[in-house]
């Protein structure tokens, strides 16, 4: 087999640390923003946080920019399989009522907005 086969993509050093102090600087955001009061937008932004740190490792650090299309098929089925379990863990939360009949306060407060419309 010649040598080029089995070549892997060379990622230079300056890109590595550019993506490092990239997810620095986002840990640092995600502090800031702990501490900042967004009311229910605080989980919204630092799982959008999350999830560009995320990005970065896998896309870098993983390598997956420079896989073939196959391999990125499997990470994308991996992410719907992992939003698709989360999905129906979320629904089944939101249904819930506990053992004393006590629904959970995202119910509550949806059935409550409910009772109001009708």
């Amino acid at each position: 087999m010649s040598e080029q086969a089995h070549a892997e993509h060379v990622v230079p050093p300056g890109v590595y640390a550019g993506i490092i102090s990239t997810l620095v600087i986002l840990t640092l955001l995600t502090v800031y923003a702990a501490y900042v009061d967004l009311g229910r937008f605080n989980i919204v932004v630092a799982l959008g946080i999350a999830t560009m740190k995320a990005t970065l490792v896998v896309l870098f650090f993983m390598h997956a920019k420079y896989v073939p299309k196959r391999t990125k098929l499997v990470i994308m089925a991996g992410i719907f399989w992992l939003a698709l379990l989360l999905f129906m863990t979320l629904s089944d939360y939101v249904s819930r009522v506990d053992y004393r009949g006590v629904q959970y306060p995202m119910t509550r407060n949806f059935t409550a907005s409910m009772a109001q419309k009708s």
